[in-house]
């Protein structure tokens, strides 16, 4: 197989080219490099049957030149901003929506049929969600809580239209919690670890600390969204469309998380909430998805999210580069 591979250089987006070329794929990778790393494709680029192409998914010309010869479209490039959304409000609605319809035009003209998105479980906006009943796929939309979730939320939406129009055999929406793991370098343990690596006795939270959040293991993502396109889960659905939400059968409040991190390094600091039930305009107090769809199919992740966080932190440890890279961005 020849994957083509949006946002190729970024978290999730490297992490998922190497698995393709160690399962012997060939992978063309399209990143504008606006956070991705080269260095997340060192291991990439030693491979013959890795071609990286610079260019931006609002560049349709660009897009379906690189796409030529491809199988299969993985599209992980996009704003993740979701904090600052309304700071610069066009980014959501270019990056995630007009960015995805240029992916989907190439491909309907280079005949590529098959597509896997990432989409976030901030569609669901304000769900009704309890410990007992969490969110599942076919939830009825509530009122939209961010720029982010309605953009991606309108990706999806012509996703589907495309399949429906017969221009896609198989579709597949994969709706994240947040990914954690190595090459991690946006969300809340960057912003916690940063903090206290630069004052270990002071941690600022915004919030009450009560927000209820669930995480996945980065590696278990990828071997989710590989299980279900390597089986053509998409292929039998009713519209060619198949939606799989993503994640672990368990949540932590965000004081469960600053516990776990502190832990692992070592320190005790005081803590400064901002208050609120929430941290920010669109941050939703409670997010929790049922996975029991991608289950059913056979997947399960390994990790908890506990080992998510401490392999998260270890990395992150490891390799401070990050931050700095991230400041040059």
């Amino acid at each position: 197989m020849k994957y083509f591979v949006t946002g190729a250089a970024g978290f999730i987006g490297s992490t998922l080219v190497d698995r393709l070329l160690g399962l012997g794929h060939s992978v063309v990778g399209f990143d504008n490099f606006s956070t991705g790393q080269e260095r997340f494709l060192e291991t990439a680029n030693q491979s013959a049957k890795f071609r990286l192409v610079p260019g931006d998914i609002l560049d349709i010309n660009a897009i379906s030149s690189a796409l030529e010869g491809c199988d299969t479209v993985f599209h992980l490039a996009a704003n993740a901003d979701v904090r600052n959304g309304w700071m610069h409000p066009q980014k959501d609605l270019q990056q995630n929506t007009i960015g995805t319809f240029n992916v989907l035009e190439a491909m309907r003209k280079a005949g590529v049929r098959r597509i896997a998105f990432s989409s976030t479980g901030s569609v669901y906006g304000e769900a009704l969600v309890t410990a007992a009943t969490p969110t599942q796929e076919d939830a009825a939309f509530p009122v939209q809580t961010s720029l982010y979730g309605a953009s991606k939320l309108a990706g999806e939406g012509l996703i589907s239209a495309y399949a429906e129009g017969g221009q896609i055999d198989e579709a597949y929406i994969f709706r994240f919690v947040s990914i954690l793991g190595e090459r991690y370098t946006h969300g809340h343990v960057f912003d916690f670890y940063r903090q206290l690596r630069e004052n270990p006795e002071s941690l600022t939270v915004l919030g009450n600390g009560t927000q209820k959040k669930s995480y996945l293991y980065v590696g278990d993502c990828i071997n989710a969204i590989l299980h279900a396109t390597g089986n053509h889960l998409a292929a039998k659905a009713k519209h060619h469309t198949s939606v799989f939400n993503l994640g672990t059968r368990e949540f932590v409040e965000v004081n469960d998380s600053i516990r776990i991190i502190c832990d692992e390094l070592g320190v005790k600091p005081r803590l400064q909430y901002t208050g609120g039930d929430r941290g920010w305009i669109g941050d939703n107090p409670f997010i929790f998805l049922s996975a029991e769809r991608m289950r059913g199919s056979g997947w399960s992740p390994s990790l908890s999210i506990e080992e998510g966080v401490r392999t998260t932190v270890r990395w992150l440890q490891n390799n401070q580069w990050v931050y700095e890279a991230r400041t040059g961005q």
